[in-house]
């Protein structure tokens, strides 16, 4: 049972967590990096945390709703490199530290720092109008800058979202043939007035590399980014491609996994077209989050905040904690994905699957709490306690996270009831007189007062995310 999916938040710090999703439900340990060994070794303090990193990823695994690949490194210190299930469950292939798993729109990240090495030559500024240089594109995107597309503030429609996605997306499309679907359609709100995801948006981008650097996208990420940081394995997905390593991806249903529907990658181009592995997702983080990549400037661009948190290709937030965190989750056919770095600890996350579910981001989230210093509570492993019901009363009333999105607490004698909007009635059950849990979901709600007493808000934590709700 679902109650939302929550608002996408960063990952900014310096300990690396990587997590990558395979195929089978048996734990198929990769061997430790030589660092990894020496951190198991010479650092015994560490070895507790590692160990509750196995079961924030084991509760997954044994629940069957992941498989993959997990990194961990502090700094340049792998902390911890393991496959878990299988890459190709046809036949038992086990997924480990170079398996290449699909990226989705972890993909972007990599489309906006192309576009800022661009800048940095002198071949645009993003705030250029996009028809400067992609000139057959209507009216509409007269007021449309290479800013508001790169910070889904452009209002460009979202063509994954149209109706006849489903039924084109085997087919294979030309960049233009991908613009064509959307562009004459009417922008979804005025330029720059707020925040919506477009996939759309970052396939244009993809068409404005390729004309402002004269080659194909694939081979400008190529040149200008995977080979400087040494990243072997990452590169344009093709399906044709016989590609070493590289996992299959696969749906779960009510008998089980069965084979993802195919995709042509032409579709997700440089919106989510890429694969990668955690050894070299680690590589990027390094490469981009000190510096070597990027200018001072152009990484301060990435990593400001637009609207709702996101900067280009990258969410940057603030965890419950007060730690920053700089990060970004994909989701594709047969694939999800999770990367996060948290500059203050530097700690990188990154979590990449081959089943579709939100498993990489829950244990991602989790993991980078653990290495942070936070208690991580398994669903499992709340403890529920005895709360006044004049207090429970205080908690009653509707709050409300979005204009079509609220959650209603209602009152049954000593039991709390949770109602999102269209959904059932969940109780409730309390872990203290401010935190509740859910039995049925992995979530929890906390609810917050003034200096006065009076409760004010609610915050939901739910898949590694968090959602506040003003009471009304």
């Amino acid at each position: 049972m679902m109650l939302l999916p929550i608002l996408r938040r960063s990952v900014a710090a310096c300990v690396v967590v990587i997590v990558m999703c395979g195929v089978g439900w048996s734990q198929q340990p990769a061997a430790l990096t030589a660092s990894a060994k020496a951190k198991a070794s010479s650092a015994s303090a560490s070895a507790p945390d590692i160990a509750r990193m196995e079961q924030i990823i084991q509760a997954d695994v044994a629940a069957k709703t992941f498989m993959g690949s997990v990194l961990v490194a502090r700094g340049n210190d792998v902390l911890l490199s393991k496959g878990y299930g299988s890459a190709v469950l046809e036949w038992n292939v086990p997924n480990s530290s170079t398996t290449k798993f699909r990226l989705g729109s972890l993909t972007k990240q990599f489309t906006a720092a192309s576009v800022l090495l661009l800048e940095e030559r002198g071949k645009l500024s993003v705030n250029d109008p996009i028809k400067k240089y992609l000139t057959d594109l209507p009216a509409t995107y007269d007021n449309v800058t290479i800013h508001h597309l790169l910070s889904h503030t452009a209002g460009v429609p979202n063509f994954t979202a149209l109706p006849d996605y489903e039924a084109t997306k085997t087919v294979a499309q030309t960049p233009a043939q991908l613009i064509a679907r959307f562009k004459d359609k009417p922008l979804d709100f005025p330029v720059g007035d707020r925040f919506s995801y477009s996939n759309s948006g970052y396939i244009v981008l993809g068409a404005l590399i390729e004309k402002v650097s004269g080659m194909p996208y694939a081979q400008f990420l190529q040149e200008n980014i995977f080979t400087p940081l040494g990243m072997k394995d990452t590169g344009y997905d093709v399906a044709t491609v016989v590609t070493a390593n590289r996992a299959t991806g696969y749906v779960p249903g009510a008998k089980g996994l069965s084979n993802a529907p195919y995709l042509d990658m032409s579709i997700p181009f440089s919106a989510g077209g890429l694969y990668s592995t955690t050894e070299d997702l680690l590589k990027w983080e390094q490469g981009l989050m000190t510096g070597k990549l990027l200018s001072p400037a152009s990484f301060t661009k990435m990593t400001t905040p637009v609207k709702r948190e996101y900067g280009y290709g990258l969410i940057i937030s603030t965890t419950k904690d007060g730690h920053k965190m700089i990060s970004h989750h994909g989701g594709i056919d047969g694939f999800n994905t999770f990367l996060a770095y948290y500059p203050e600890e530097k700690l990188t996350v990154v979590v990449l699957g081959n089943v579709n579910g939100t498993a990489p981001q829950v244990i991602g989230s989790r993991l980078g709490a653990l290495a942070r210093g936070e208690t991580v509570v398994l669903q499992g492993e709340h403890k529920q306690v005895a709360v006044p019901a004049k207090v429970l009363a205080d908690y009653v009333g509707k709050y409300r996270a979005a204009p079509t999105f609220a959650i209603d607490i209602t009152q049954d004698g000593e039991k709390l009831i949770s109602q999102a909007t269209n959904q059932g009635k969940l109780q409730i059950f309390p872990e203290s007189e401010s935190k509740f849990f859910y039995k049925v979901v992995d979530a929890q709600l906390e609810f917050f007062r003034d200096p006065s007493g009076k409760v004010t808000h609610l915050i939901l934590y739910q898949n590694g995310r968090e959602l506040k709700a003003v009471r009304e």
